[in-house]
Protein backbone atom coordinates (compact mmCIF):
# COMPACT_ATOMS: atom_id res chain seq x y z
CA UNK A 1 0.00 0.00 0.00
CA UNK A 2 1.07 3.51 -1.07
CA UNK A 3 -0.32 6.82 1.02
CA UNK A 4 0.47 10.27 -0.68
CA UNK A 5 -0.42 13.14 2.01
CA UNK A 6 -0.73 16.04 0.00
CA UNK A 7 -2.24 19.66 1.35
CA UNK A 8 -0.24 21.11 3.87
CA UNK A 9 1.18 24.23 3.67
CA UNK A 10 1.59 27.63 5.86
CA UNK A 11 -1.36 29.02 6.75
CA UNK A 12 -1.96 31.81 9.63
CA UNK A 13 -3.53 31.10 13.04
CA UNK A 14 -7.40 30.70 12.62
CA UNK A 15 -6.78 29.58 8.99
CA UNK A 16 -8.14 26.02 7.68
CA UNK A 17 -6.67 23.43 6.01
CA UNK A 18 -7.47 20.54 3.77
CA UNK A 19 -5.34 17.48 3.89
CA UNK A 20 -5.47 14.44 1.56
CA UNK A 21 -4.33 11.10 1.26
CA UNK A 22 -4.57 9.35 -1.69
CA UNK A 23 -4.01 5.52 -1.43
CA UNK A 24 -2.68 2.84 -4.23
CA UNK A 25 -2.37 -0.69 -4.18
CA UNK A 26 -4.71 -1.30 -2.23
CA UNK A 27 -8.43 -0.23 -1.92
CA UNK A 28 -9.51 1.58 1.69
CA UNK A 29 -12.94 -0.05 1.92
CA UNK A 30 -11.61 -2.45 4.28
CA UNK A 31 -9.04 -0.41 6.13
CA UNK A 32 -9.28 2.01 9.27
CA UNK A 33 -7.55 5.31 8.08
CA UNK A 34 -6.15 7.85 10.28
CA UNK A 35 -4.13 10.78 10.23
CA UNK A 36 -1.45 11.41 12.65
CA UNK A 37 1.39 14.07 13.57
CA UNK A 38 4.62 14.69 14.73
CA UNK A 39 5.71 17.94 15.78
CA UNK A 40 9.81 18.79 16.43
CA UNK A 41 11.10 17.11 19.30
CA UNK A 42 7.54 14.91 20.27
CA UNK A 43 6.21 11.66 19.67
CA UNK A 44 3.85 11.07 16.90
CA UNK A 45 0.29 11.45 18.02
CA UNK A 46 -3.61 10.45 16.66
CA UNK A 47 -5.13 13.06 15.16
CA UNK A 48 -8.32 11.31 13.67
CA UNK A 49 -9.35 8.17 12.70
CA UNK A 50 -12.23 6.39 10.25
CA UNK A 51 -13.33 2.95 10.65
CA UNK A 52 -14.21 0.67 6.95
CA UNK A 53 -17.65 1.37 8.52
CA UNK A 54 -17.35 5.47 8.71
CA UNK A 55 -16.94 5.51 12.99
CA UNK A 56 -14.73 8.87 13.45
CA UNK A 57 -12.58 9.24 16.54
CA UNK A 58 -10.18 12.19 17.13
CA UNK A 59 -7.69 13.20 19.43
CA UNK A 60 -8.77 15.26 22.41
CA UNK A 61 -6.76 18.57 21.37
CA UNK A 62 -8.33 18.60 18.21
CA UNK A 63 -12.08 19.89 20.31
CA UNK A 64 -14.32 19.56 17.06
CA UNK A 65 -11.76 21.86 14.79
CA UNK A 66 -10.97 19.08 12.78
CA UNK A 67 -13.10 16.56 10.54
CA UNK A 68 -11.63 13.22 8.91
CA UNK A 69 -13.60 11.27 5.40
CA UNK A 70 -13.22 9.34 3.61
CA UNK A 71 -13.96 8.32 -0.10
CA UNK A 72 -14.30 4.49 -1.58
CA UNK A 73 -14.94 5.18 -4.44
CA UNK A 74 -11.74 7.77 -4.70
CA UNK A 75 -9.71 5.42 -2.76
CA UNK A 76 -8.93 8.84 -0.46
CA UNK A 77 -9.25 10.22 3.33
CA UNK A 78 -9.12 13.73 3.65
CA UNK A 79 -8.62 16.06 6.88
CA UNK A 80 -10.45 18.92 6.94
CA UNK A 81 -8.67 21.57 9.53
CA UNK A 82 -10.07 24.67 11.11
CA UNK A 83 -9.16 26.93 13.60
CA UNK A 84 -5.71 26.25 13.30
CA UNK A 85 -3.46 27.06 15.69
CA UNK A 86 0.39 27.33 15.89
CA UNK A 87 0.19 24.46 18.42
CA UNK A 88 -1.30 22.57 15.15
CA UNK A 89 2.19 22.91 13.15
CA UNK A 90 3.79 19.70 12.77
CA UNK A 91 4.19 16.87 9.96
CA UNK A 92 0.63 15.60 9.01
CA UNK A 93 0.74 12.16 8.37
CA UNK A 94 -1.69 9.04 6.40
CA UNK A 95 -2.58 6.05 8.37
CA UNK A 96 -3.79 2.59 6.51
CA UNK A 97 -4.56 -0.30 8.90
CA UNK A 98 -6.74 -3.12 7.15
CA UNK A 99 -9.32 -5.08 9.21
CA UNK A 100 -8.44 -7.54 11.04
CA UNK A 101 -4.61 -6.89 10.47
CA UNK A 102 -2.05 -5.49 12.63
CA UNK A 103 0.07 -3.85 10.04
CA UNK A 104 0.49 -0.32 9.83
CA UNK A 105 1.35 1.37 6.27
CA UNK A 106 2.44 5.08 6.63
CA UNK A 107 2.41 7.50 3.77
CA UNK A 108 5.88 10.09 3.67
CA UNK A 109 3.61 13.05 5.46
CA UNK A 110 2.56 16.90 4.81
CA UNK A 111 3.87 19.57 6.43
CA UNK A 112 1.55 22.17 8.03
CA UNK A 113 3.05 25.51 10.00
CA UNK A 114 0.30 28.03 11.36
CA UNK A 115 2.11 31.22 11.39
CA UNK A 116 1.68 34.48 11.06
Amino acid sequence: VQLQASGGGLVQPGGSLRLSCAASGSSISSARMGWYRQAPGKQRELVALITSSGSTAYGDFVKGRFTISRDNAKNTVDLQTNSLKPEDTAVYYCNYRRNGVNIDYWGKGTLVTVSS
